[in-house]
């Protein structure tokens, strides 16, 4: 045991006395050397009452966590660490522990010193480096402890014991009855790991990713075409791994674009998530409506038309039940409604800046996102029928692509010039949809260069006007 990681936690928490213990993850981490960003306290004495006395000592801001169990938390001030006070569970502190779920969660360390409290051999588990639940019941008890125990497992790259994973995959259909939001919080979490494929891969090996995406289990063994080599759900998770592993360095892929690009993933966009973060659920998702919109042609080549379009309707219905946020789902729906875009500009080349500025209208404003996400599906696609310079071609478009995304960016909006009233008044048209068609005409002609002034833009207005008269 570390002496030196326990007495770190111990400091910030001397204003409460000795009533109470240190358990869960925090004391897990500090014993293995991690940084501590959340301690969980079990206590006997009145939560409120010691979360205020805590808060007042740092200085901190302190709030109800959960009227079920009475827990209190106290964040901010001078405190290192958010810490969570909730009273014992089950009458003691024996059963309280008794009722964790994992062993390595179910130490305890006493406010007031002494020795390590370990009632279920969790520090030996901690050396062996494997998760094992306290008891058999502890993962159908609370079924979100299923995806807590892939995710626990991809972060702190410890294996799963034995019994512990057949019981999880004999308890993975418990996990329907679960909130949808403590379900998302913990797919969240996984999301921000750095190689958070191997936590979605760990979701399937213990049967909890189908539960949690069923269009991804009836794509288990869904043959595609003879450019894949691996059937949908694989496909679809090795998409994932390599979204990661783009996102963990841009410029392998995009060179002189890849800083920007990692500037622009580590932007935040919603629940807490950056838009990297957000990207691996596009990845995720992007096939999901493969196995609704599979057809064999009578030649015997398997089809999924539209399936991109269907993808984005299963992924807003995910994101609702699921209850994302807004901003969540519109981004991640605008990726998988979009995924094919980039490749689809392959057999387009050469590419002409209007074609190019299109393109990054379309996914706007997830571009980047949809770069890595296409250079990703794409170099998960290794079948019989690829071939190196395939790929190399679909890389030096995504490339091409980027540096104009990047110029393009540097250059700032494109200001108007001459406004929606002002077109009306010139053309002798009343207000209509018209003018939303001008003036991105007009934006356009400015990005690629043709028009530079008021008059030259007057002009091509009225051009414009005569090829498209009002209705």
């Amino acid at each position: 045991m570390t002496q030196s990681a326990i007495a770190a936690l111990l400091g910030p928490l001397a204003p409460l006395g000795t009533d109470g213990w240190i358990v869960g993850g925090g004391l897990r981490d500090a014993l293995l050397g991690r940084v501590v960003a959340d301690v969980d306290l079990a206590v006997s004495a009145d939560a409120k009452d010691l979360a205020k006395r805590l808060a007042m000592a740092h200085r901190a801001a302190r709030f109800p966590l959960s009227e079920t169990f009475g827990a209190w938390r106290v964040h901010g001030g001078s405190l290192p660490f958010t810490v969570d006070l909730t009273p014992l569970q089950g009458g003691g502190l024996d059963q309280d522990l008794a009722r964790r779920d994992l062993t390595v969660n179910a130490l305890a360390f006493p406010l007031a010193g002494g020795d390590l409290i370990d009632h279920h051999n969790g520090l030996d588990d901690l050396h062996a480096r494997s998760l094992r639940m306290v008891a058999p019941t502890v993962l159908r008890d609370d079924p979100v402890r299923l995806v807590r125990l892939a995710r626990l497992a991809c972060q702190l790259g410890f294996g799963i014991e034995d019994q512990t994973r057949l019981r999880a995959r004999m308890d993975a259909g418990e996990l329907s009855r679960s909130a949808p939001e403590r379900v998302a919080d913990e797919l969240r979490r996984i999301a921000r790991i750095p190689d958070a494929w191997r936590g979605f891969e760990i979701l399937d090996d213990l049967g909890v990713l189908g539960v949690i995406v069923p269009q991804l289990e009836e794509g288990r063994g869904l043959e595609q075409t003879p450019y894949h080599h691996k059937d949908m759900l694989g496909h679809s998770l090795e998409v994932v791994r390599r979204v990661c592993e783009i996102r963990a360095d841009p410029t392998e892929i995009f060179r002189g674009a890849g800083s920007h690009i990692a500037a622009d993933l580590a932007q935040p966009l919603a629940d807490d998530l950056t838009r990297g973060e957000t990207l691996v659920f596009a990845a995720l998702f992007h096939d999901m409506a493969k196995p609704e919109t599979y057809a064999v042609t009578p030649e015997g080549r398997a089809t999924f038309f539209h399936h991109d379009r269907r993808g984005a309707e299963l992924a807003d219905a995910w994101c609702r039940h699921y209850r994302t946020s807004t901003r969540f789902r519109e981004v991640v729906v605008l990726c998988v409604r979009t995924h094919l875009a980039l490749g689809f500009m392959v057999h387009r080349q050469p590419l002409s800046l209007r074609q190019i500025d299109r393109y990054l209208r379309s996914t706007a404003p997830a571009e980047a996102e949809q770069m890595i996400l296409s250079v990703a599906d794409r170099l998960a696609t290794d079948g019989p029928r690829t071939t190196p310079p395939q790929i190399q071609r679909h890389l030096a478009v995504a490339r091409q692509i980027a540096e104009w995304y990047v110029t393009l960016e540097g250059r700032g909006p494109v200001g108007s010039l001459v406004n929606g009233a002002e077109l009306g008044e010139l053309l002798g048209r009343r207000p209509g949809r018209w003018m939303t068609e001008l003036l991105e005409a007009l934006r356009e002609e400015q990005v690629v260069g043709l028009v530079r002034t008021r008059a030259q833009a007057e002009r091509f207005a009225f051009a414009w006007a005569e090829a498209h008269p009002a209705a």
